[in-house]
């Protein structure tokens, strides 16, 4: 008997090489030194392997501001908001419990989950030993302040190395498994 594989959660983040994934200000322009032409960093195979976001509101709400519209539309959409929301389409407005919600999604059919930030939530994920997969892309750039990808207070953890990738760019990609003790 074949037993279904339970779905992964992924965090596929960006950060500077000292650690940040924004400079004061919401700014990301120091991303912008990466950027080359049909090149995307894996991006559209992790949105191949994916059919669930979840996002935290100011991040989600930045994103908005940005492109004017949400690009993960077509996917069932969790914001982790601290207010109650109705739902917007394939939206949901999430308040409860991180680990339930996470628990729920895992335990439902389906493709893997991708964490889209901000760092509130991918640091309470880590806190909740919820993520399953890291990829993180290392920008060669020291921005020395903003807002840290990894924060204090949170449980050591053992993570396996997957992969790693170096790009002409000088952008490197390391993809982390969760080591879990049986």
């Amino acid at each position: 008997m074949n037993l279904p594989m339970e779905r992964s959660v992924i965090v596929f983040i960006a950060t500077s090489l000292d650690g940040y994934i924004a400079k004061p200000n919401d700014d990301l322009s120091f991303l912008s030194i990466v950027e080359r032409e049909g090149e995307d960093y894996g991006y559209a195979a992790l949105l191949n392997r994916v059919d669930t976001v979840i996002i935290g509101r100011k991040t989600y709400e930045w994103v908005l501001a940005q492109a004017g519209m949400f690009p993960h539309a077509d996917k069932e959409t969790y914001v982790i908001t601290r207010q109650d929301r109705p739902a917007s389409g394939r939206i949901t407005f999430y308040n409860g419990p991180l680990d339930q919600l996470i628990t729920r999604l895992k335990a439902a059919p389906g493709k893997a989950i991708f964490c889209d930030g901000g760092a509130e939530v991918v640091n309470e994920m880590l806190r909740q030993d919820l993520i399953d997969e890291l990829v993180v892309s290392v920008v060669p750039v020291m921005v020395g302040e903003g807002i840290r990808l990894f924060q204090d207070g949170r449980p050591g953890q053992h993570w396996r190395l997957d992969s790693a990738r170096a790009f002409e760019s000088g952008l490197v990609q390391v993809r982390y498994l969760r080591e879990r003790s049986s």
